[in-house]
């Protein structure tokens, strides 16, 4: 794209020594060691007033920020501003809840506006571009970055990568309340093998382009400013060295012009990897294949001239690089307004920020279980136990919540918050296993709080086990066996497993809800507000299913239903077939009906559909109960029959529907060739739309049956 900022780029260009262009493409950390052989931040100064650094890092606060940027803009030579970066990934001072929890919302005007609130906090804090969102797939709950996606499925984070795009960057970087998004990692990262963080990535074309590819086209295609680069290989090269994604796809398929910036010293990481025989030929291998900021470590700014002067560096690719940097500070207004008003700072949450974070908050939460209905409390019940150890814990913000940064506004206590939304009632709090069987026996009705803390979750969080830390189920079953009714509270920051979730009478799944978790929690646990979360993630009966997705292919021996003992299938000996949780799974204190699909047309051609026809998909839903409720309508597709076999089904339309009670009303879907084609195998992908019939799947979950039948001729 070609704007007219490009006229001033070029003659910044043409007034830059090599030094100088190598410099815009180093970023460094501010007060962190940067790696061997790195700066820290006592250099960091020195570097901007030598046009030898064009981004920054870690460093929070306007005051800091003015500091360093009167530096860059005063005393070096060109006054080239700098760019303040961090990792701002639900929330800056306003802590919203995990990204995987905001999926589970399947309503993504949660992520815009989380996306919203963060980039005015951040911007007037001196930050001008937030690491996120990040869009990663993956089908792997021991993967524990699970928690800072959006789920197993392409659509869906899809749809929420657009929206945190939105949210941050406005309709332009240079307004004061909005900063750059990053989208990342790219890619595959979320296939990992073995879930562990930071591992290999083996992945077909086909499965590269319909599963991974799908959520950074759209984060593109919204304007997404910068993409971050993953740490894993991808098909034995390492994202940070691969041609193929980073310039072939990104660059020159997708024509993306803003920055590729590296993870954190994963341009140096190239030699661990065993692809780059040193510093130098890792800077080399980087900018070559289309990475254009090194982040942390600083192999190009230190190799760049000798490799520029050997020929193994081509200026061309080196003023593209610098291109891409200088573009995006023109586009965040840095030339015209290079420093923070420090009488716009945002020091703390607002009111209407909190209010935002708990609506949001209890939007995400999804009830997995209501039976018997313990939930959601009587209003008459005398006595309510709130135990467990999240019961006191304000441990409810989640990962990538920075340090003194955002640790300054903790969440409330559930306890705290039932005990304000339930004034007229006594509320006993325990934690242990003794105390809290003792407070069940004296209380109407138990809610135990258990689940995984915050530091589980997150970057190099992988576990081998998702069952509950600790002694939890021990709690549950302790509490169980009094014969009282209890509901459970489920705090974490990924899908876990445990035989209770089989057995508890009622499992409210609140995953890391924010600042204002605790309310919401209450909110819904004593009906304020109907659940109508829905599962963005299939969670496994144990850890040995996974990976475990509901997307997945049909196998020439499927398990059948029918003729459970038949062995030869694809199946386990010592499981029933299927999830505990399946994808779209989520319950509610009042019933739906949804009905199938009306399809307008019935049929249509390959070639129409190629050139532009659509298909309306008309849904009947229904509030059949007594009380005010969301159903998520939810749409799939499925191609009997294709050259490249495809999922048993796949999401392609969804829409939160609020209904009063005995209200009905009708939803409409658009499917296009988008939706009922596919990414081929081939090296360099076709994207195709195949002769055949399609099932069209409409109801309330990813189980459902109800279909109708799209002939493409």
């Amino acid at each position: 794209m070609t704007t007219d900022h490009e006229p001033a780029i070029a003659r910044l260009l043409a007034r830059m020594t090599p030094a100088e262009k190598f410099g815009q493409l180093q970023q460094l950390a501010w007060g962190w060691n940067t790696g061997p052989g790195g700066p820290g931040s006592e250099t960091v100064e020195a570097a901007a007033r030598a046009g030898r650094v064009g981004s920054v890092l870690n460093l929070a606060g306007a005051e800091q920020a003015n500091a360093l940027q009167r530096v860059a803009v005063e005393e070096s030579r060109l006054g080239i501003p700098l760019v303040f970066g961090l990792d701002v990934i639900h929330g800056y001072w306003t802590t919203f809840p995990i990204p995987l929890a905001q999926a589970a919302a399947f309503d993504p005007d949660v992520a815009e506006t989380d996306g919203a609130v963060s980039a005015r906090e951040a911007r007037a804090d001196g930050i001008h571009w937030a690491f996120s969102p990040m869009v990663d797939l993956t089908r792997d709950p021991r993967w524990g970055r699970i928690a800072e996606g959006h789920g197993e499925d392409p659509y869906l984070t899809a749809r929420y990568a657009q929206a945190k795009v939105r949210g941050y960057q406005g309709r332009s970087l240079a307004d004061p309340d909005r900063v750059a998004a990053c989208a990342k990692h790219f890619v595959a990262y979320g296939g990992a093998e073995g879930g562990r963080d930071y591992n290999t990535v083996d992945v077909s074309e086909h499965r590269l382009r319909d599963l991974y590819l799908p959520p950074f086209l759209a984060a593109v295609e919204a304007g997404a400013a910068t993409v971050m680069a993953a740490f894993n290989t991808v098909n034995g090269v390492p994202a940070h060295a691969n041609t193929h994604t980073l310039t072939e796809v990104l660059k020159g398929e997708w024509g993306f012009d803003g920055v590729v910036v590296s993870d954190w010293a994963a341009v140096a990481e190239l030699v661990a990897h065993g692809h780059a025989a040193d510093g130098a030929d890792a800077a080399r291998l980087a900018l070559a294949a289309g990475t254009d900021v090194e982040m942390a470590s600083t192999t190009v700014v230190e190799h760049g001239e000798d490799l520029l002067a050997r020929g193994l560096i081509s200026e061309q690719r080196l003023d593209d690089a610098v291109a891409r940097v200088l573009r995006l500070k023109f586009r965040l207004g840095l030339f015209d307004r290079p420093y923070t008003d420090p009488d716009a700072v945002i020091g703390e949450p607002t009111p209407a920020a909190r209010a935002a974070a708990r609506t949001a908050a209890a939007r995400c939460l999804v009830l997995l279980r209501n039976s018997p209905a313990v939930l959601p409390l009587s209003p008459t019940a005398a006595t309510v136990a709130v135990v467990g150890p999240f019961a006191g814990s304000t441990d409810l913000l989640g990962t990538w919540v920075l340090g003194e940064t955002q640790r300054r506004f903790p969440a409330g206590t559930v306890h705290d918050a039932l005990r304000a939304a339930l004034p007229d009632t006594t509320v006993l709090h325990a934690d242990g296993i003794p105390e809290s069987v003792a407070a069940a026996l004296a209380a109407d009705v138990t809610v135990v709080v258990v689940g995984e803390p915050s530091d589980l979750s997150g970057e190099a969080a992988t576990r081998s086990e998702l069952t509950l830390p600790g002694d939890q189920e021990d709690l549950i079953a302790a509490v169980a066996a009094t014969g009282r009714p209890y509901a459970v509270v489920l705090i974490g920051g990924r899908p876990l497993t445990g035989a209770w979730l089989d057995t508890a009478p009622a499992v409210l799944l609140a995953w890391h809800p924010g600042i204002e978790g605790h309310h919401a929690i209450a909110d819904v646990l004593t009906g304020a507000v109907n659940p109508g979360g829905k599962l963005p993630v299939t969670f496994p009966r144990t850890v040995g299913q996974v990976p475990i997705y509901y997307n997945r292919e049909n196998t020439g021996r499927p398990y059948d239903p029918e003729h459970p003992d038949n062995p030869f299938v694809s199946a386990y000996l010592d499981l029933p077939d299927g999830p505990r949780f399946p994808f779209g799974h989520g319950c509610s204190y009042t019933t739906f009906t949804v009905g199938g699909p009306t399809l307008t047309p019935t049929a249509v051609t390959a070639d129409a559909l190629r050139a532009g026809a659509t298909v309306e998909v008309t849904v009947a839903v229904h509030n059949t109960g007594d009380r005010a409720g969301d159903e998520v309508v939810q749409l799939y597709v499925r191609d009997r029959v294709a050259s490249i076999v495809q999922p048993v089904r796949r999401l392609r339309g969804f829409r939160r529907v609020p209904l009063a009670a005995g209200e009905s009303t009708e939803v409409r879907f658009t499917l296009s060739a988008d939706d009922l084609g596919f990414w081929t195998g081939d090296p360099t992908g076709r994207f195709v739309v195949e002769p055949g019939e399609v099932d069209v799947v409409t109801g309330a979950t990813s189980t459902t049956t109800t279909a109708s039948t799209l002939t493409i001729g």
